[in-house]
């Protein structure tokens, strides 16, 4: 890998509109079977139009992300805050920039994006620069 570079942008990623297939996978591989992302009613009894993607896996698209990126080994710190819903059959776009580096650790800000634009994560992550050459 070549050295990083403050402002260096992150290869983006960019998911195919999730569908309610989508997040009844994701409810079985991750556990989370809370109704109100794979049931109709649920979600509507909630006040909603329909179901929605577990926040948890947008934030798996990040780490896709950022493995498509560097080496798993190399990521010392990854956080988000969940700022808005994921509709259904919305299509999140993963991107990242590298905010600071220093001799040992490289800084990157990260987030999630809708096509409206609507941000639905933020976060940050941390890379160990010295295990990018191991």
């Amino acid at each position: 890998m070549t050295r990083l570079t403050v402002e260096q942008h992150v290869p983006s990623l960019t998911i195919a509109p999730l569908t309610r297939t989508t997040l009844a996978l994701f409810a079985g591989a991750s556990g989370d079977h809370n109704p109100i992302h794979i049931d109709l009613d649920a979600a509507r009894a909630a006040g909603l139009e329909d179901v929605f993607a577990h926040g948890m896996l947008s934030m798996a698209y990040l780490g896709r992300m950022l493995t498509g990126f560097i080496p798993q080994r190399a990521l010392r710190d990854f956080s988000v805050r969940f700022a808005a819903i994921t509709p259904l059959y919305a299509q999140p776009r993963c991107t990242g920039v590298v905010t600071a580096v220093d001799d040992r650790e490289a800084t990157l800000a990260i987030q999630v994006t809708l096509p409206d634009g609507t941000v639905t994560l933020r976060g940050e992550a941390v890379i160990d620069i010295t295990a990018l050459h191991e």
